[in-house]
């Protein structure tokens, strides 16, 4: 097993799964890769029992370690990883994590190693899977954040700037933004006009509302040429590394409107600690899935969460796009905009 990318609440429950059902049930052995994709690229393990999952179910991050290396980035990486593995004795590796790590899965996979994924990513931006572990104690921590911040902006008469993670999809900025009571939700799949927000929150206020919560998705932008935001460094999967449009919107907003604004960056904060109930128990049956999927040989597939059950489905799928925003959910977050 390996865990790759950005640590997410309920990664242990599902090695825990994994490891308990293919231990006790169909008598296998683990190892696991530390710190993702560059275990397998080193050959770095640690082996795997049940014993070293007792009391992990409500830890947060992940007992392997993880990390960005992208093995497509290397010479002959795919190639390095299959001999790795052959190396090893693997027979069969399971690769947990979100679109960067299932996208070097199945390119494994399209070269014949044996790969099983398991969906893995705090944004719930992967295709094919209706939701992510992970996802629901994002957004828990992100509401519970709003909750404390609506009473210090109304005893300062301020605007408050939440920023919460969200690359290309705006999946926890509209969670959280309706949950708790956002004033506006800003996420990537919308360009916003500042100019339209700063209005809003300009009547808000004339109606006697001194107090504002304007959510944004760390990957929200302006519309073109109305506000300048820098981005130039990237990660080893060419990804832009974000945080900081919080900063800039509420320096605009107080500019425009003159009201006090401040702004809270919620970062890695909603990675860390104890998954809720619920991802506990998704993650637990994406674990269990994944080791029967072993078994029955489903290789290049992922499981996933369609209609309230787990089924496997090709890891092509779950990686060909993004899953963004529904509309029709924006739509709800809009009816409370600035109200």
């Amino acid at each position: 097993m390996l865990t790759g990318g950005g640590d997410c609440p309920g990664l242990n429950a599902v090695m825990r799964a994994v490891v308990r059902k293919g231990e006790r049930a169909w008598g296998d052995e683990f190892v696991g890769f530390r710190d993702g994709w560059r275990g397998v690229l080193e050959a770095d393990t640690m082996p795997l029992g049940v014993d070293t999952f007792r009391g992990t179910l409500p830890r947060g991050g992940t007992v392997l370690g993880s990390s960005r290396t992208n093995p497509l980035k290397v010479d002959g990486g795919v190639e390095a990883c299959r001999a790795s593995l052959e190396r090893l004795g693997i027979d069969a590796l399971i690769a947990i994590g979100g679109e960067d790590t299932l996208g070097v899965a199945h390119q494994l996979a399209e070269a014949s190693v044996r790969v099983v994924g398991v969906p893995k990513t705090i944004d719930n931006d992967l295709s094919a899977t209706e939701l992510t572990f992970g996802f629901t104690t994002a957004v828990q921590i992100a509401t519970e954040a709003i909750d404390r911040l609506h009473t210090t902006a109304e005893s300062h008469h301020r605007v408050m700037v939440v920023e919460v993670m969200g690359r290309h999809a705006g999946h926890i900025a509209v969670w959280s933004g309706i949950a708790g009571g956002a004033t506006y939700t800003l996420i990537p799949e919308q360009p916003f006009d500042i100019d339209e927000v700063c209005a809003a929150l300009a009547r808000r206020h004339e109606l006697g509302n001194y107090a504002s919560i304007v959510v944004v998705a760390e990957g929200a932008m302006p519309v073109a040429g109305t506000i300048e935001v820098a981005r130039d460094e990237v990660d080893a999967f060419g990804h832009v590394r974000l945080g900081g449009i919080g900063n800039t919107l509420a320096s605009e907003i107080e500019a425009r409107t003159g009201f006090e604004t401040r702004v809270t960056i919620l970062g890695h904060v909603q990675r860390g600690g104890t998954p809720t109930a619920f991802d506990r128990v998704l993650a637990t049956r994406f674990g269990v899935a994944a080791i029967d999927a072993v078994h029955e040989g489903r290789w290049g597939q992922m499981v996933a969460l369609q209609a309230g059950e787990i089924v496997p489905v090709p890891l092509a799928e779950a990686v060909g796009t993004l899953k963004t925003v529904d509309p029709a959910l924006y739509d709800v977050a809009r009816v409370f905009f600035a109200g």
